[in-house]
């Protein structure tokens, strides 16, 4: 019997491991990054190559990936910034221990604050942090002492750059059609817990909201992830790039696959057993179809094409065999000519879009202007995380002045990079961060009693180097299992004669002291209460269904109004949102009363079936003959219905009479099960 898959568990911890993240580029150019001036450093005997290994390793960190015009800058901002941080609070220390702790605490503050512009600056400013706390661990006497240091920090840092234009320079759109495959990946594995289902001869409401939660979800999380990489490769790149126009022009069809199949499941969650059975060789062939075309956009491989078209032809001729009418074959027929359609598509001319609503760039002045402005209010998460993390990290910065130790440094960087703007995600990353510290040091340990001279343990850093950035993408807790040992071979390289097993646990006690700190500040100082949240994000889902309701009406009535495609990834994007807040909620300790959050998790899931009823309508037969005034009156219920529900009001009218379609009917219930969960959700 075919397995149905369960229901994820909103109270498991947010760990990530993603199995496709494995890069072995990325891996050998931190290899040699870090293995080669390390070696050097031994062969030459010139301790100021260590630094350079260091430079080489934070720059390889900081590539946020993409087109090498985009990289290039990142990386060498990361280098100037870097260099001169380091050199000026470096030279600062050795003359006002207090002023550099001051200036230092700030940059943290700045640091962890440049996450308002986004992923790319908030992992600059995390390393930008890193650098600022190792700076703060030694002074420099003099600028002699300062050029040099800076000289090997650039010099190993333009060694990194130098290594990704070489290894990197000819996948620019790389990252781009990797992330469209695996929104095709996301469909197919949608599809095959679809086939799993159809297959079962009993399956409960719980099996059908579980397959909802799940893949859904993960399908939207891939779409909106592919979204921006594909954006950014095709500004990026500019006009001509027609690699990058296809990308996108396959993710929006991999969205409009995705909403069809979404009316394809609710038509199968309530159909007989005779059309599942129906559909079964459909969903058995689009399963690995997907996939195909998956590996097809990363390779472009010419020989997958006639498996493609044979592919696609089977599944139309087997959809022939369904009834005329069915509305299930007019959902495979849509998603047939999707499927055609990222197979083989033409590029439309000077296909470009534009950072605005008229196509203009925005102003420098504005893009640095307008997110500090809209987060300079004690509202914004950002902001406050970037004071805790200031407060928080001044308490070790102040103990390593008074008492100093060789490695304490690991605790405050451990505080800063577990630290994260919601108590969940700080709690989940001190995890693996810990975890994996303590499985790293035990490996650190073993491999120092095999590699006994400094040129074996510059060897040992090759390996490591490579799996521990080829990993970085996979898990947290395996990188900084890899990374860990690298890190202490790096110090023992710096000192030799040093005991491994002593830094080893040196590593391990004060990451997990800094762990516990991270967790417990970010508990106590201005906390993000995730309960207290969930009520209004619940609103904004039931808004953002009911805009999708008047979208879903509106082409059903053959009446213009906005696009339905928009409003459909809004409300999905609504949904995911609302489960990710009930997550952290529910792993925020004291999280007050648990039946509000019950209560939400009913609302989420009745939202998901809404959705998918409202994506069938139009293919509901029995709508095709009804009167326009009919379906504009329960139109007008579903839409004031929820409307009211989202601006707090429980109290439904009566539903309208004289149409009893089973589509309107199911809407109906779910609609009435959300109102009398918002009742005790806001008791």
């Amino acid at each position: 019997m075919p397995t149905v898959h369960s229901a994820p568990d909103l109270h498991r911890l947010p760990i990530i491991v993603n199995r496709r993240g494995i890069s072995l580029a990325e891996g050998v150019r931190a290899g040699l990054s870090v293995a080669v001036m390390s070696a050097a450093a031994e062969y030459l005997q010139f301790p100021p190559l260590l630094e350079a290994a260091l430079a080489a390793l934070l720059t390889c960190l900081c590539d946020p990936g993409g087109p090498i015009r985009r990289r290039v800058p990142v990386l060498l901002s990361f280098i100037v910034i870097a260099v001169a941080v380091n050199a000026g609070l470096g030279l600062l220390l050795g003359r006002s221990p207090p002023a550099a702790v001051v200036i230092g605490v700030f940059g943290l503050f700045c640091a962890s604050f440049a996450r308002i512009y986004g992923p790319v600056p908030q992992q600059l400013g995390t390393l930008l942090s890193v650098v600022q706390i190792l700076a703060l661990d030694h002074a420099i006497p003099d600028l002699k002492h300062a050029a040099m240091r800076s000289a090997a920090f650039i010099g190993g840092g333009l060694w990194a750059t130098l290594l990704t234009m070489v290894i990197w320079r000819i996948y620019p759109y790389l990252p781009a059609r990797r992330a469209v495959a695996e929104a095709y990946h996301r469909l197919s594995d949608l599809i095959s817990d679809l086939h799993a289902l159809v297959q079962t001869p009993a399956v409960t409401d719980a099996a059908w909201e579980a397959h909802a939660r799940i893949h859904r979800r993960a399908v939207r999380e891939a779409i909106e992830a592919a979204r921006i990489i594909v954006l950014d490769t095709l500004r990026g790149r500019g006009g001509v790039s027609n690699r990058a126009a296809q990308s996108l022009i396959r993710l929006e069809t991999a969205d409009q696959i995705f909403g069809a199949l979404i009316a394809f499941s609710d038509l199968l969650e309530h159909g007989t057993g005779k059309q599942r059975a129906g559909v079964a060789p459909i969903l058995r062939r689009t399963r690995p179809l997907l996939l195909i075309l998956g590996r097809a956009i990363l390779t472009d491989d010419p020989d997958v094409h006639r498996r493609i078209d044979r592919s696609i032809d089977a599944i139309v001729a087997a959809a022939a065999k369904l009834p005329p009418d069915a509305p299930l074959r007019a959902v495979v027929g849509q998603i047939t000519e999707r499927l055609r359609i990222a197979h083989t598509l033409a590029v439309p001319a000077n296909f470009n879009p534009g950072v605005d609503a008229a196509g203009r760039p925005i102003p420098l002045w504005q893009r640095i202007t307008h997110p500090v402005r809209d987060n300079l209010s004690w509202q914004s998460p950002a902001l406050r995380h970037a004071l805790r993390c200031a407060v928080t990290a001044a308490i070790p910065l102040a103990i390593t002045m008074i008492w100093f130790m060789p490695y304490d440094h690991w605790m405050t960087i451990t505080v800063v990079v577990t630290m994260q703007p919601y108590f969940s995600l700080t709690y989940t990353r001190a995890i693996e961060r810990v975890g994996g510290t303590v499985a790293g040091g035990l490996v650190a340990a073993v491999v120092g009693l095999v590699c006994t001279t400094p040129l074996s343990i510059a060897a040992a850093m090759l390996p490591l180097a490579v799996a521990a950035q080829a990993i970085r993408a996979v898990s947290y807790g395996l990188y900084m299992m890899v990374l860990t040992p690298l890190v202490v071979l790096l110090v023992e390289t710096g000192a030799p004669g040093a005991n491994e097993w002593r830094i080893a646990f040196a590593r391990v006690a004060l990451t997990t002291i800094g762990g516990i700190i991270a967790v417990a500040a970010n508990f106590l100082l201005w906390p993000h209460r995730e309960p207290a949240l969930v009520a209004a994000e619940v609103r904004r889902a039931i808004a953002a269904h009911g805009v999708y309701a008047e979208a879903a009406f509106a082409v059903l009535l053959q009446q213009p109004l906005a696009d339905r495609s928009a409003s459909r990834r809004a409300a999905g994007i609504a949904s995911n949102t609302l489960e990710a807040l009930i997550t952290r909620a529910l792993l925020q300790p004291g999280r007050g009363k648990p039946d509000r959050l019950e209560a939400a998790m009913v609302i989420d899931a009745a939202l998901r079936r809404c959705a998918g009823r409202l994506t069938a309508l139009q293919l509901d037969p029995a709508l095709a003959d009804q009167s326009a005034q009919a379906l504009r009156a329960w139109r007008d219920w579903i839409i004031d219905a929820l409307r009211g529900l989202a601006s707090g009001q429980h109290a439904l009218k009566p539903r309208p009479t004289g149409l009893e379609a089973d589509t309107l009917q199911r809407i109906a219930r779910q609609i009435e099960l959300i109102a009398g969960a918002m009742e005790r959700l806001e008791d």
